[in-house]
């Protein structure tokens, strides 16, 4: 992967190198949440995990240069942001009470193809024909593994709950991608998340304000502190400023292909955490999103 990149401008190798990061902090976002799911409800978590993580932004917004007034120009473009971030996340969660962290994994990445019309629809961003050849192979090989190799299931369409939940959060996910490049007006991508955060977290908390109230917080089992931990420091200030600052250099195709190695992170977490790993056969579609990568990343 390496030698694709080290050819790229300084930007656009920053880029990459950030996607790659944030497709390996978001595989623990599956594990911790299968395991955090069933004990909290999603609204709930995710107000808290958008809250925390805005404080971690903002101060570092503020360390790193402060945050312009003009950044608040136009504060609609934040809840624009925010709900349909907000939304991913809550659909998240809501799917990871039934589908399995793999199976969830491999749903994430048909977010590129996703993104990729979007990224024409809003910014006309146009594919060559192997950048949809790759988009399509990394498709088949989610469908692969979400239908955990069996084509009887494929044939019938059985697909999991979770999994059609957690789909229509992914459609989210891929248009939030091209609307950060059409709505930034130059602010600073720690800036810009800052505002995401802030009205995420207002909208989620509006939204899931019943959730919030009837939960017993001190009750909680430790599984879903660690969790939160994770995913508001990890999952959710990091990888907003990463995934920011990549779509702000890259194409949305490009910035999204990333996603097809996060069912090849969670593969390896879930064995390192004891869970065990897919069949041989499943594994044949986490080998076709890894292939579609490659040809995402070479240079026309």
């Amino acid at each position: 992967m390496i030698p694709l990149l080290s050819s790229l401008p300084l930007g656009a190798l920053r880029g990459h190198l950030a996607m790659l990061l944030f497709s390996a902090l978001v595989a623990g976002s599956f594990s911790f949440g299968v395991m955090a799911a069933p004990h909290i409800a999603p609204a709930a978590m995710n107000a808290a995990r958008f809250a925390i993580a805005a404080v971690i932004v903002g101060a570092a917004a503020m360390a790193t240069g402060g945050i312009e007034r003009s950044a608040f120009r136009a504060p609609w473009r934040y809840a624009v942001l925010g709900a349909i971030f907000g939304s991913y996340f809550v659909l998240m969660f809501e799917g990871l009470k039934t589908a399995p962290a793999v199976s969830a994994s491999a749903v994430f990445t048909l977010t590129p193809l996703m993104a990729a019309g979007f990224g024409f629809v809003l910014l006309r961003q146009r594919l060559t024909r192997r950048i949809a050849l790759a988009l399509m192979i990394g498709a088949a090989g989610a469908v692969w593994v979400i239908f955990r190799g069996d084509l009887g299931a494929l044939m019938r369409l059985e697909v999991g709950r979770g999994e059609a939940v957690y789909f229509a959060g992914c459609a989210a996910h891929a248009l939030y991608t091209p609307l950060v490049r059409l709505l930034n007006r130059g602010e600073r991508p720690v800036v810009f998340t800052f505002g995401t955060l802030v009205a995420g977290a207002i909208l989620i908390a509006l939204y899931g304000r019943s959730a919030i109230a009837q939960t017993d917080w001190a009750a909680l089992p430790a599984i879903v502190w660690v969790t939160l931990a994770y995913i508001a420091v990890i999952a959710s200030a990091a990888t907003f400023t990463l995934l920011q600052y990549a779509a702000l250099h890259l194409p949305s195709s490009k910035v999204m292909a990333y996603t097809y190695l996060t069912p090849s992170w969670v593969i390896a977490l879930e064995a390192a955490l004891g869970h065990g790993v897919p069949p041989v056969i499943v594994l044949l579609g986490v080998a076709m999103t890894v292939a579609a990568l490659m040809l995402l990343l070479k240079e026309e």
